[in-house]
């Protein structure tokens, strides 16, 4: 019993105020997820720039200097923000590969969370609302992001248990129920090259999401396939760089809700989390239906909505 929030903004007005209602969205599914939980932000693109996420446990240790270590390594500028235990490094996307094999050499305690042009994912255990204080995210702007409160039922309970997952650029998933064939399709990926660091079975289910699109598949594509290749119950949201798009299972017993208006696209696993979100007396609500896959794009027409076969 997971807690997922989302939300998309059609109003740039609304940017600066991401951060802020995301938060009360998450802090609001904390019954539904006390163990940990994490946050996708999808903020400002810097031309030619693309941005690391990192954590560690020993920040103080880990992060000093870490910039000008890296800036040797990849002989090119790199700068470091630093927030509580994550950092955020930014650098030419040409030397994101390089850095990512400099860290595990230079820093093996220091983990990935997140890699993209506009993503950056925050996760700890904790309880949302102390998560969210850490991480200072009601003051993060955005187009859209996503959030998840975590049970654990499937792993134990540690910041890379935690959700979101981040498996290809700009790419993030966080899931509401259990995957029964994580472990075969685990083993499959792994033997494909698919890079999967976590026993969490949702990590296993963003990785295959990212194995299909980078085998042609479109998300809408693949979000379709997992209908078919994923057994269990799961409802995702999954973040991209453009938007967010969302499939519940066949069966779909794990709950959600949407709601639209002019100004965004808003889902949460109960309607209790969306009722501090301007304009939701107003709004069109609905449960998303079973096995249809939901997008929504800013490079795109609003809304797109695509039935399973």
């Amino acid at each position: 019993m997971c807690g997922i929030v989302g939300l998309f903004l059609k109003d740039p007005l609304l940017e600066p105020k991401l951060g802020d209602m995301l938060t009360d969205m998450l802090i609001t599914m904390t019954d539904r997820g006390p163990d940990s939980a994490g946050i996708a932000i999808y903020g400002a693109e810097s031309e030619g720039n693309s941005k690391l996420t990192v954590q560690s446990d020993t920040p103080d240790q880990d992060f000093s200097k870490l910039d000008n270590e890296l800036r040797k390594m990849v002989k090119g500028k790199v700068s470091m923000d630093v927030i509580d235990t994550h950092a955020v490094l930014t650098m030419q996307a040409d030397q994101i590969a390089i850095a990512r094999a400099a860290l595990a050499e230079i820093r093996p305690s220091v983990r990935v969370m997140s890699q993209g042009d506009t993503l950056e994912i925050y996760k700890e255990v904790g309880l949302p609302k102390d998560v969210a204080a850490r991480f200072n995210l009601r003051q993060m702007s955005g187009t859209h992001g996503i959030g998840h409160t975590r049970m654990a039922t499937e792993s134990a309970v540690t910041t890379m248990g935690a959700h979101p997952f981040n498996t290809g650029t700009d790419q993030c998933l966080v899931h509401n129920g259990s995957l029964s064939n994580h472990n075969s399709l685990r083993r499959k990926l792994r033997r494909l090259g698919v890079h999967i660091e976590t026993e969490n079975d949702t990590e296993v289910g963003a990785a295959y999401l990212t194995w299909k699109m980078q085998t042609g598949s479109t998300l809408g594509e693949a979000l379709q396939s997992s209908l078919d290749d994923l057994d269990g119950f799961f409802t995702f949201v999954v973040g991209t760089k453009d938007g967010f798009g969302v499939v519940r299972d066949p069966i779909a017993c794990k709950p959600a809700v949407m709601a639209e208006t002019d100004q965004y696209v808003a889902f949460g696993s109960e309607y209790r989390a969306l009722v501090n979100l301007p304009g939701i007396d107003t709004a069109r609500v609905w449960e998303p239906e079973p096995a249809t896959v939901y997008f929504w794009s800013h490079n795109a027409a609003p809304t797109a909505q695509e039935k399973a076969a």
